[in-house]
């Protein structure tokens, strides 16, 4: 098995989320973090997302990374492609049992705001409420602004509409106007 086949520790995960020359890639990446992230951590991936790792979520550490692999890695490896958000839904569930368990008071208030994204990225309302709920309580400002916004987007259209085209979603004319507005958010 090559580097590329092999699957990582929770801990290298980390190591490379949370490096000080990553964080600003974080919600502006490039074609080439996303071909690293490919390279490194693209069997990672799909071995959470057959439920191979599992024995992730039996420490905060372990489940914030399984978090990142299932929530913000599928947005790097699959970037403008319906695979991107394939496993939001396994993301919250984890994030949800590890909330239940209290491992989110046992992160630092920049890990947690990644186990709480998965929240953000839902199209469901309750999970957006949840979201301004959980950013609110944490005390992420910055955060629990794009907790607002992803909220009024969900409220208002029910869904993403920057990703109608990733997905092959038919635009309202609504979702017309508001991607060709200065106020869209694309994601």
């Amino acid at each position: 098995m090559t580097h590329s086949e092999s699957i990582a520790h929770a801990a290298e995960v980390l190591e490379l989320w949370f490096a000080e020359e990553v964080k600003p890639l974080w919600f502006a990446s490039t074609p080439e973090f996303d071909e690293a992230l490919r390279t490194r951590f693209l069997a990672t991936y799909r071995a959470a997302m057959d439920g191979q790792l599992e024995a992730w979520e039996e420490t905060p550490q372990g489940v914030l990374a399984l978090t990142i692999v299932l929530d913000q890695f599928p947005l790097n490896l699959f970037r403008a492609k319906p695979e991107s958000f394939a496993t939001e839904a396994a993301a919250r569930a984890v994030a949800d049992r590890a909330i239940a368990r209290g491992f989110d008071r046992e992160m630092s208030p920049e890990q947690r705001a990644f186990l709480y994204l998965p929240f953000m990225h839902s199209e469901t309302l309750a999970d957006q409420e949840r979201s301004v709920q959980l950013f609110q309580q944490a005390g992420r400002k910055e955060s629990l602004h794009f907790a607002h916004h992803h909220h009024d987007l969900i409220r208002r259209f029910g869904r993403f509409p920057h990703r109608n085209a990733i997905l092959g979603r038919e635009s309202t004319p609504e979702e017309i106007a508001y991607l060709a507005s200065s106020e869209a958010f694309l994601g």
